[in-house]
Protein backbone atom coordinates (compact mmCIF):
# COMPACT_ATOMS: atom_id res chain seq x y z
CA UNK A 1 0.00 0.00 0.00
CA UNK A 2 0.83 3.41 -0.69
CA UNK A 3 1.30 5.91 2.54
CA UNK A 4 -0.21 9.43 2.14
CA UNK A 5 2.85 11.56 3.25
CA UNK A 6 2.42 12.63 7.32
CA UNK A 7 0.86 16.05 7.09
CA UNK A 8 3.67 17.99 9.60
CA UNK A 9 1.20 21.52 10.62
CA UNK A 10 1.36 25.23 9.61
CA UNK A 11 4.34 25.82 11.46
CA UNK A 12 6.72 23.17 11.00
CA UNK A 13 6.03 24.04 7.17
CA UNK A 14 6.55 27.83 7.55
CA UNK A 15 9.52 26.69 9.31
CA UNK A 16 10.65 24.87 6.37
CA UNK A 17 9.92 27.25 4.44
CA UNK A 18 11.74 30.27 6.28
CA UNK A 19 15.26 27.91 6.63
CA UNK A 20 14.78 27.84 2.52
CA UNK A 21 14.67 31.22 2.01
CA UNK A 22 17.75 31.91 4.63
CA UNK A 23 19.71 28.98 2.80
CA UNK A 24 19.10 30.80 -0.40
CA UNK A 25 21.02 33.25 0.98
CA UNK A 26 24.40 31.73 0.34
CA UNK A 27 23.60 31.96 -3.41
CA UNK A 28 25.27 34.76 -5.63
CA UNK A 29 25.30 37.66 -4.78
CA UNK A 30 24.57 37.74 -1.00
CA UNK A 31 27.39 34.77 -0.37
CA UNK A 32 26.44 34.94 3.10
CA UNK A 33 27.06 30.53 3.27
CA UNK A 34 27.82 31.07 7.23
CA UNK A 35 23.42 31.26 6.93
CA UNK A 36 23.08 29.05 4.44
CA UNK A 37 24.97 26.16 5.79
CA UNK A 38 23.16 26.42 9.33
CA UNK A 39 20.10 26.29 7.68
CA UNK A 40 20.78 23.58 5.82
CA UNK A 41 21.44 21.70 9.28
CA UNK A 42 18.33 23.26 10.83
CA UNK A 43 16.30 22.19 8.11
CA UNK A 44 17.53 18.51 8.63
CA UNK A 45 16.98 18.54 12.18
CA UNK A 46 13.09 19.81 12.09
CA UNK A 47 12.76 16.80 9.13
CA UNK A 48 13.49 14.45 11.83
CA UNK A 49 12.20 15.60 14.60
CA UNK A 50 8.24 15.77 13.08
CA UNK A 51 8.64 12.40 11.46
CA UNK A 52 7.73 13.92 8.09
CA UNK A 53 9.83 14.73 4.77
CA UNK A 54 7.38 15.39 1.60
CA UNK A 55 5.87 18.38 2.94
CA UNK A 56 8.39 19.94 4.70
CA UNK A 57 10.64 19.57 1.85
CA UNK A 58 8.36 20.98 -0.74
CA UNK A 59 8.21 23.99 1.62
CA UNK A 60 12.31 23.94 2.17
CA UNK A 61 12.31 24.40 -2.00
CA UNK A 62 10.02 26.64 -2.99
CA UNK A 63 11.41 28.77 -0.26
CA UNK A 64 14.91 28.59 -1.57
CA UNK A 65 14.56 28.61 -5.06
CA UNK A 66 11.59 31.14 -4.75
CA UNK A 67 14.15 33.85 -3.25
CA UNK A 68 17.32 32.27 -4.86
CA UNK A 69 15.69 32.20 -8.36
CA UNK A 70 13.83 35.36 -8.27
CA UNK A 71 15.32 37.15 -11.62
CA UNK A 72 13.14 34.57 -13.54
CA UNK A 73 10.22 37.10 -13.74
CA UNK A 74 12.76 39.29 -15.00
CA UNK A 75 12.30 37.84 -18.69
CA UNK A 76 8.50 38.89 -18.45
CA UNK A 77 9.40 42.45 -17.71
CA UNK A 78 11.08 42.83 -20.76
CA UNK A 79 7.28 43.86 -21.98
CA UNK A 80 5.40 43.85 -19.32
CA UNK A 81 2.09 44.85 -21.03
CA UNK A 82 2.52 41.80 -23.24
CA UNK A 83 4.37 39.14 -20.93
CA UNK A 84 4.15 40.67 -17.03
CA UNK A 85 1.29 39.02 -15.97
CA UNK A 86 2.94 35.53 -16.42
CA UNK A 87 5.77 36.45 -13.96
CA UNK A 88 3.83 34.98 -10.76
CA UNK A 89 2.63 31.87 -12.39
CA UNK A 90 6.78 31.64 -13.45
CA UNK A 91 7.87 31.96 -10.01
CA UNK A 92 5.95 30.19 -8.33
CA UNK A 93 6.01 27.28 -11.00
CA UNK A 94 9.59 26.98 -10.79
CA UNK A 95 9.83 27.52 -6.92
CA UNK A 96 7.50 24.90 -6.16
CA UNK A 97 8.39 22.50 -9.35
CA UNK A 98 12.45 22.57 -8.38
CA UNK A 99 10.92 21.87 -4.91
CA UNK A 100 9.57 18.59 -5.25
CA UNK A 101 13.19 17.19 -6.11
CA UNK A 102 13.72 18.27 -2.50
CA UNK A 103 10.22 16.85 -0.99
CA UNK A 104 11.44 13.46 -2.78
CA UNK A 105 14.62 13.67 -1.24
CA UNK A 106 13.45 14.76 2.39
CA UNK A 107 10.92 11.81 2.21
CA UNK A 108 13.52 9.38 1.32
CA UNK A 109 16.72 10.46 2.74
CA UNK A 110 15.05 10.58 6.86
CA UNK A 111 15.18 7.27 7.04
CA UNK A 112 18.98 6.97 6.86
CA UNK A 113 19.22 9.87 9.87
CA UNK A 114 21.09 13.38 9.11
CA UNK A 115 23.62 11.53 6.49
CA UNK A 116 20.72 9.92 4.91
CA UNK A 117 19.52 13.70 4.11
CA UNK A 118 22.51 14.34 3.22
CA UNK A 119 23.10 11.72 0.37
CA UNK A 120 19.12 11.90 -0.43
CA UNK A 121 19.57 15.56 -1.32
CA UNK A 122 22.65 15.51 -3.54
CA UNK A 123 21.44 12.80 -5.73
CA UNK A 124 18.17 14.94 -6.10
CA UNK A 125 20.67 17.89 -7.07
CA UNK A 126 22.18 15.58 -9.33
CA UNK A 127 19.51 14.81 -11.11
CA UNK A 128 17.75 17.97 -11.13
CA UNK A 129 20.86 18.73 -13.16
CA UNK A 130 20.10 16.31 -16.23
CA UNK A 131 16.15 15.73 -15.99
CA UNK A 132 14.23 17.76 -18.52
CA UNK A 133 17.60 18.72 -19.63
CA UNK A 134 18.84 19.66 -16.41
CA UNK A 135 19.02 23.10 -14.56
CA UNK A 136 22.24 23.05 -12.07
CA UNK A 137 21.92 27.15 -11.05
CA UNK A 138 21.45 27.26 -6.99
CA UNK A 139 23.33 24.21 -5.92
CA UNK A 140 23.85 23.71 -2.42
CA UNK A 141 28.08 23.93 -3.37
CA UNK A 142 27.69 27.22 -5.24
CA UNK A 143 27.45 28.79 -1.84
CA UNK A 144 31.58 28.39 -1.51
CA UNK A 145 32.01 30.34 -4.88
CA UNK A 146 34.82 33.04 -4.04
CA UNK A 147 35.94 31.29 -0.91
CA UNK A 148 39.16 29.23 -0.90
CA UNK A 149 37.03 26.01 -0.55
CA UNK A 150 35.48 26.50 -4.41
CA UNK A 151 39.10 25.26 -5.13
CA UNK A 152 37.77 21.78 -4.50
CA UNK A 153 35.50 21.54 -7.15
CA UNK A 154 38.90 21.14 -9.44
CA UNK A 155 39.20 17.83 -7.98
CA UNK A 156 34.95 16.50 -7.41
CA UNK A 157 33.09 19.62 -9.45
CA UNK A 158 30.35 21.03 -8.10
CA UNK A 159 27.98 18.20 -7.26
CA UNK A 160 31.26 17.27 -5.06
CA UNK A 161 31.00 20.40 -3.56
CA UNK A 162 27.14 20.03 -2.42
CA UNK A 163 27.92 16.49 -1.18
CA UNK A 164 30.19 18.21 1.07
CA UNK A 165 28.15 21.14 2.13
CA UNK A 166 25.35 18.80 2.87
CA UNK A 167 27.44 16.38 4.97
CA UNK A 168 29.29 19.09 6.82
CA UNK A 169 25.43 20.37 7.54
CA UNK A 170 24.88 16.77 8.92
CA UNK A 171 27.29 15.64 10.76
CA UNK A 172 26.88 18.18 14.08
CA UNK A 173 22.83 16.29 14.08
CA UNK A 174 24.13 12.66 14.84
CA UNK A 175 26.68 13.41 17.65
CA UNK A 176 27.17 17.16 18.57
CA UNK A 177 30.28 17.24 19.56
CA UNK A 178 32.27 14.74 17.44
CA UNK A 179 30.07 15.30 14.93
CA UNK A 180 30.85 19.07 14.68
CA UNK A 181 34.62 18.55 15.11
CA UNK A 182 34.10 16.25 12.21
CA UNK A 183 32.33 19.13 10.05
CA UNK A 184 34.77 21.78 11.23
CA UNK A 185 37.63 19.44 10.38
CA UNK A 186 35.90 18.81 7.09
CA UNK A 187 35.50 22.78 5.83
CA UNK A 188 39.14 22.87 7.56
CA UNK A 189 41.00 20.52 5.22
CA UNK A 190 39.20 21.65 2.38
CA UNK A 191 39.49 25.54 2.87
CA UNK A 192 43.33 24.70 3.75
CA UNK A 193 43.71 23.00 0.71
CA UNK A 194 41.92 26.04 -1.27
CA UNK A 195 44.26 28.49 -0.07
CA UNK A 196 47.60 26.16 -0.92
CA UNK A 197 45.93 25.93 -4.14
CA UNK A 198 45.87 29.52 -4.72
CA UNK A 199 48.92 30.02 -3.61
CA UNK A 200 50.77 28.03 -6.20
CA UNK A 201 52.70 30.06 -8.97
CA UNK A 202 50.97 30.32 -12.16
CA UNK A 203 52.80 29.05 -15.08
CA UNK A 204 55.01 31.75 -17.41
CA UNK A 205 54.26 32.84 -20.43
CA UNK A 206 56.47 34.75 -22.98
CA UNK A 207 54.02 36.97 -24.40
CA UNK A 208 49.99 36.80 -23.68
CA UNK A 209 48.00 38.09 -26.33
CA UNK A 210 45.78 41.25 -25.49
CA UNK A 211 42.14 40.76 -25.13
CA UNK A 212 39.19 43.29 -25.47
CA UNK A 213 35.75 42.49 -23.83
CA UNK A 214 33.39 44.63 -24.74
CA UNK A 215 30.04 45.66 -23.28
CA UNK A 216 27.79 47.66 -25.30
CA UNK A 217 24.78 47.79 -22.34
CA UNK A 218 22.81 47.55 -24.76
CA UNK A 219 18.74 47.72 -22.65
CA UNK A 220 17.10 44.22 -23.86
CA UNK A 221 13.94 46.50 -24.89
CA UNK A 222 15.64 48.65 -27.27
CA UNK A 223 18.38 46.07 -28.71
CA UNK A 224 16.39 45.29 -31.31
CA UNK A 225 14.44 48.55 -31.67
CA UNK A 226 15.00 49.82 -35.44
CA UNK A 227 15.99 53.32 -34.34
CA UNK A 228 18.63 51.92 -31.95
CA UNK A 229 19.83 48.86 -33.71
CA UNK A 230 22.45 51.41 -35.81
CA UNK A 231 23.47 53.30 -33.03
CA UNK A 232 24.11 50.15 -30.97
CA UNK A 233 25.95 48.37 -33.72
CA UNK A 234 28.08 52.12 -34.03
CA UNK A 235 28.93 51.80 -30.25
CA UNK A 236 29.99 48.45 -30.29
CA UNK A 237 32.64 49.21 -33.18
CA UNK A 238 33.82 52.15 -31.39
CA UNK A 239 34.59 50.31 -28.63
CA UNK A 240 36.24 47.61 -30.61
CA UNK A 241 38.37 49.99 -32.07
CA UNK A 242 39.57 51.40 -28.69
CA UNK A 243 42.80 53.62 -27.59
CA UNK A 244 45.31 51.36 -29.63
CA UNK A 245 44.78 48.14 -31.40
CA UNK A 246 44.63 44.64 -29.58
CA UNK A 247 45.27 41.17 -30.89
CA UNK A 248 41.72 39.75 -30.20
CA UNK A 249 38.11 41.58 -29.59
CA UNK A 250 34.99 39.86 -28.10
CA UNK A 251 31.84 41.28 -28.36
CA UNK A 252 28.62 39.38 -26.05
CA UNK A 253 25.94 36.85 -27.39
CA UNK A 254 23.77 37.92 -30.24
CA UNK A 255 26.02 41.63 -30.18
CA UNK A 256 26.45 41.83 -33.71
CA UNK A 257 22.20 42.89 -34.87
CA UNK A 258 21.92 41.54 -38.19
CA UNK A 259 22.08 38.05 -39.69
CA UNK A 260 25.47 36.69 -40.01
CA UNK A 261 24.74 35.44 -43.03
CA UNK A 262 22.99 38.31 -44.71
CA UNK A 263 25.38 41.07 -43.85
CA UNK A 264 28.97 40.97 -45.86
CA UNK A 265 29.14 45.31 -45.50
CA UNK A 266 28.43 45.00 -41.71
CA UNK A 267 31.32 42.24 -41.13
CA UNK A 268 33.57 44.30 -43.03
CA UNK A 269 33.10 46.85 -40.76
CA UNK A 270 33.46 44.77 -37.63
CA UNK A 271 36.85 43.23 -39.54
CA UNK A 272 38.36 46.89 -40.05
CA UNK A 273 37.35 48.68 -36.69
CA UNK A 274 39.46 45.66 -35.32
CA UNK A 275 42.71 46.89 -37.22
CA UNK A 276 44.22 43.68 -37.74
CA UNK A 277 42.87 41.74 -34.44
CA UNK A 278 40.20 38.73 -34.73
CA UNK A 279 36.96 39.58 -33.88
CA UNK A 280 34.97 36.83 -31.76
CA UNK A 281 30.89 37.37 -31.58
CA UNK A 282 27.86 36.89 -31.35
CA UNK A 283 25.27 36.46 -33.44
CA UNK A 284 22.18 34.75 -35.28
CA UNK A 285 22.57 32.74 -38.69
CA UNK A 286 20.15 30.64 -40.72
CA UNK A 287 21.20 28.14 -43.64
CA UNK A 288 18.89 30.63 -45.97
CA UNK A 289 15.57 28.98 -45.22
CA UNK A 290 13.87 27.66 -42.15
CA UNK A 291 16.69 26.85 -39.75
CA UNK A 292 18.25 29.72 -37.41
CA UNK A 293 21.29 29.32 -34.74
CA UNK A 294 22.24 31.27 -32.25
CA UNK A 295 26.20 31.54 -32.90
CA UNK A 296 29.60 32.49 -31.83
CA UNK A 297 31.52 33.76 -35.39
CA UNK A 298 34.94 34.47 -35.59
CA UNK A 299 35.65 37.07 -38.00
CA UNK A 300 39.48 38.39 -39.87
CA UNK A 301 40.02 41.43 -40.70
CA UNK A 302 38.83 41.44 -43.44
CA UNK A 303 35.31 40.76 -42.59
CA UNK A 304 35.29 37.09 -43.67
CA UNK A 305 33.91 34.20 -40.88
CA UNK A 306 36.42 31.75 -40.21
CA UNK A 307 34.70 29.91 -37.65
CA UNK A 308 30.99 29.26 -36.27
CA UNK A 309 30.09 27.49 -33.29
CA UNK A 310 25.92 27.22 -32.67
CA UNK A 311 24.72 27.07 -29.09
CA UNK A 312 23.61 23.59 -28.61
CA UNK A 313 22.47 23.43 -25.06
CA UNK A 314 19.47 25.76 -25.83
CA UNK A 315 17.13 26.98 -22.84
CA UNK A 316 13.54 25.16 -22.70
CA UNK A 317 10.65 27.73 -23.57
CA UNK A 318 13.08 31.18 -24.05
CA UNK A 319 14.90 29.44 -27.09
CA UNK A 320 13.16 26.75 -28.07
CA UNK A 321 9.64 25.09 -27.19
CA UNK A 322 10.10 21.25 -26.35
CA UNK A 323 8.40 18.86 -29.07
CA UNK A 324 8.20 21.73 -31.49
CA UNK A 325 9.01 19.57 -34.45
CA UNK A 326 7.49 17.23 -33.60
CA UNK A 327 3.93 19.15 -33.03
CA UNK A 328 5.36 20.92 -36.46
CA UNK A 329 5.35 17.26 -38.19
CA UNK A 330 2.36 15.92 -36.76
CA UNK A 331 -0.35 18.65 -36.46
CA UNK A 332 1.56 21.35 -39.14
CA UNK A 333 1.65 24.08 -35.88
CA UNK A 334 4.33 26.24 -37.54
CA UNK A 335 4.42 28.70 -34.63
CA UNK A 336 6.02 25.70 -32.36
CA UNK A 337 8.87 24.17 -34.73
CA UNK A 338 12.38 25.74 -35.05
CA UNK A 339 12.32 25.51 -38.75
CA UNK A 340 9.52 28.71 -38.50
CA UNK A 341 12.55 30.67 -37.07
CA UNK A 342 10.28 31.34 -34.28
CA UNK A 343 12.76 29.19 -32.36
CA UNK A 344 16.55 28.21 -32.20
CA UNK A 345 17.81 24.98 -33.88
CA UNK A 346 20.40 23.13 -31.57
CA UNK A 347 24.27 22.90 -32.78
CA UNK A 348 25.68 19.63 -33.17
CA UNK A 349 27.92 19.93 -29.36
CA UNK A 350 30.69 21.01 -27.76
CA UNK A 351 33.54 22.31 -29.88
CA UNK A 352 37.08 23.75 -30.25
CA UNK A 353 37.85 26.10 -32.01
CA UNK A 354 42.01 26.87 -32.53
CA UNK A 355 42.95 29.97 -33.76
CA UNK A 356 46.63 29.57 -33.63
CA UNK A 357 49.62 31.10 -32.24
CA UNK A 358 49.43 33.36 -30.24
CA UNK A 359 45.60 32.28 -29.21
CA UNK A 360 45.68 28.57 -29.23
CA UNK A 361 42.23 27.14 -29.32
CA UNK A 362 39.20 27.77 -26.77
CA UNK A 363 36.35 26.02 -25.57
CA UNK A 364 32.80 28.41 -26.41
CA UNK A 365 29.90 28.77 -24.33
CA UNK A 366 27.05 30.85 -25.23
CA UNK A 367 25.17 31.91 -22.16
CA UNK A 368 22.96 29.12 -20.41
CA UNK A 369 25.83 26.62 -21.30
CA UNK A 370 28.34 27.88 -19.06
CA UNK A 371 25.24 26.61 -16.26
CA UNK A 372 26.42 23.28 -17.50
CA UNK A 373 29.99 21.96 -15.90
CA UNK A 374 30.11 18.68 -18.42
CA UNK A 375 29.75 20.32 -21.49
CA UNK A 376 33.33 21.72 -20.81
CA UNK A 377 34.62 17.89 -20.48
CA UNK A 378 33.12 16.87 -23.68
CA UNK A 379 35.06 19.50 -25.94
CA UNK A 380 37.22 17.31 -28.41
CA UNK A 381 40.25 17.98 -27.20
CA UNK A 382 41.94 20.41 -24.13
CA UNK A 383 41.02 23.96 -25.13
CA UNK A 384 43.99 26.57 -24.10
CA UNK A 385 40.99 28.80 -22.71
CA UNK A 386 37.00 29.50 -22.49
CA UNK A 387 35.02 32.17 -24.06
CA UNK A 388 31.66 32.85 -22.83
CA UNK A 389 29.45 35.33 -24.22
CA UNK A 390 25.83 35.64 -22.77
CA UNK A 391 23.14 38.77 -22.81
CA UNK A 392 22.57 38.90 -19.30
CA UNK A 393 20.31 41.69 -19.58
CA UNK A 394 17.15 39.44 -19.59
CA UNK A 395 18.11 38.28 -15.94
CA UNK A 396 17.78 42.07 -14.84
CA UNK A 397 20.36 43.90 -12.04
CA UNK A 398 19.57 42.17 -8.72
CA UNK A 399 20.65 38.66 -8.59
CA UNK A 400 20.62 36.75 -11.52
CA UNK A 401 23.74 38.18 -13.79
CA UNK A 402 25.13 37.86 -10.12
CA UNK A 403 24.81 33.73 -9.83
CA UNK A 404 25.41 33.10 -13.85
CA UNK A 405 28.99 34.96 -13.56
CA UNK A 406 29.60 33.13 -10.23
CA UNK A 407 29.08 29.55 -12.20
CA UNK A 408 31.52 30.71 -15.02
CA UNK A 409 34.25 31.10 -12.46
CA UNK A 410 33.21 27.84 -11.03
CA UNK A 411 33.71 26.28 -14.97
CA UNK A 412 37.15 28.24 -14.66
CA UNK A 413 38.13 26.03 -11.57
CA UNK A 414 36.86 22.89 -12.54
CA UNK A 415 38.68 23.02 -15.89
CA UNK A 416 42.06 25.05 -14.76
CA UNK A 417 41.41 27.29 -17.71
CA UNK A 418 41.17 31.00 -17.97
CA UNK A 419 37.56 32.46 -19.25
CA UNK A 420 37.23 35.32 -21.09
CA UNK A 421 33.19 36.67 -20.31
CA UNK A 422 31.43 39.16 -22.95
CA UNK A 423 28.12 40.18 -21.44
CA UNK A 424 25.95 42.43 -22.95
CA UNK A 425 25.09 44.55 -19.85
CA UNK A 426 27.58 42.91 -17.61
CA UNK A 427 29.10 41.03 -15.80
CA UNK A 428 32.07 41.19 -18.31
CA UNK A 429 35.34 40.00 -16.92
CA UNK A 430 38.61 38.09 -17.32
CA UNK A 431 38.65 34.78 -14.68
CA UNK A 432 41.57 33.49 -14.37
CA UNK A 433 42.62 29.08 -14.35
CA UNK A 434 42.12 29.85 -10.77
CA UNK A 435 38.17 31.19 -10.60
CA UNK A 436 39.98 34.46 -9.75
CA UNK A 437 38.57 37.77 -11.07
CA UNK A 438 41.48 39.32 -13.03
CA UNK A 439 39.75 42.39 -14.05
CA UNK A 440 35.81 43.58 -14.48
CA UNK A 441 33.29 45.94 -15.83
CA UNK A 442 30.73 47.42 -13.84
CA UNK A 443 26.94 46.54 -14.22
CA UNK A 444 25.21 48.68 -16.53
CA UNK A 445 27.73 50.67 -17.68
CA UNK A 446 29.02 50.25 -21.75
CA UNK A 447 33.08 49.68 -21.67
CA UNK A 448 35.86 47.69 -23.21
CA UNK A 449 38.42 45.34 -21.01
CA UNK A 450 41.48 45.04 -22.50
CA UNK A 451 43.47 42.68 -20.52
CA UNK A 452 46.53 39.80 -21.29
CA UNK A 453 45.27 36.32 -21.15
CA UNK A 454 46.08 34.51 -18.13
CA UNK A 455 47.87 31.02 -18.96
CA UNK A 456 45.83 27.96 -18.70
CA UNK A 457 46.94 24.92 -15.98
CA UNK A 458 47.38 21.48 -16.62
CA UNK A 459 44.37 19.15 -16.71
CA UNK A 460 42.46 18.99 -13.40
CA UNK A 461 40.98 15.96 -11.82
CA UNK A 462 37.45 17.30 -12.40
CA UNK A 463 38.46 17.76 -16.36
CA UNK A 464 40.05 14.01 -16.44
CA UNK A 465 37.25 12.31 -14.54
CA UNK A 466 34.27 14.28 -14.67
CA UNK A 467 31.60 13.46 -12.33
CA UNK A 468 33.39 10.17 -11.46
CA UNK A 469 34.86 11.48 -7.91
CA UNK A 470 32.02 13.11 -6.88
CA UNK A 471 29.46 9.96 -7.50
CA UNK A 472 31.67 7.52 -6.23
CA UNK A 473 32.04 9.57 -2.82
CA UNK A 474 27.88 9.58 -3.10
CA UNK A 475 27.96 5.99 -3.44
CA UNK A 476 30.03 5.33 -0.52
CA UNK A 477 28.45 7.36 1.66
CA UNK A 478 24.87 5.46 0.46
CA UNK A 479 26.43 1.62 0.90
CA UNK A 480 27.92 3.16 4.51
CA UNK A 481 24.71 4.00 5.88
CA UNK A 482 22.97 0.63 4.15
CA UNK A 483 25.59 -1.12 6.16
CA UNK A 484 24.47 0.57 9.17
CA UNK A 485 21.27 -0.29 9.11
CA UNK A 486 21.20 -3.58 8.80
CA UNK A 487 23.82 -3.65 11.60
CA UNK A 488 22.33 -1.78 13.96
CA UNK A 489 18.84 -4.25 12.92
CA UNK A 490 15.52 -3.25 11.67
CA UNK A 491 14.38 -2.05 14.91
CA UNK A 492 16.97 0.72 15.41
CA UNK A 493 17.09 4.32 13.90
CA UNK A 494 19.91 4.39 11.51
Amino acid sequence: MIRRPRWPGWPALGAAFGLGAIAATGQAPWAMWYLALPAFAAFFQLVLRCGAGAWPGLLFGAGHFGLALSWIVEPFLVEPEVHGWMAPFALFGIAFGLGLFWAAAAAIGRRGGPLGLAAAFTAAEILRSVVLTGFPWALPGHIWIGTPLDQTAALIGANGLTLLTLVAAALPLGAPRAGTAAAVALLGATTAFGLWRLDRPMPDIASAPLVRIVQPNAAQHLKWDEDEVGRIFDRNLALTRGAAPADIVIWPETAFPYLLDRAPNALRAVGAAGQGALVILGAQRTDGGYLGWNSLAVVAPDGSVLETYDKHHLVPFGEYIPFGDLAFEIFGLRAFAAQTGAAYSAGPGPQRIDLGPPFGSFAPLICYEAVFPGILNRVPGRADWIVQITNDAWFGRLTGPFQHFALARLRAIEQGLPLARAANTGITAMIDARGRVVGSLPMGVPGALDLPLPPPLPPTPYHRWGEGPALLLLAALAAALVLRRRLDGPGRPA
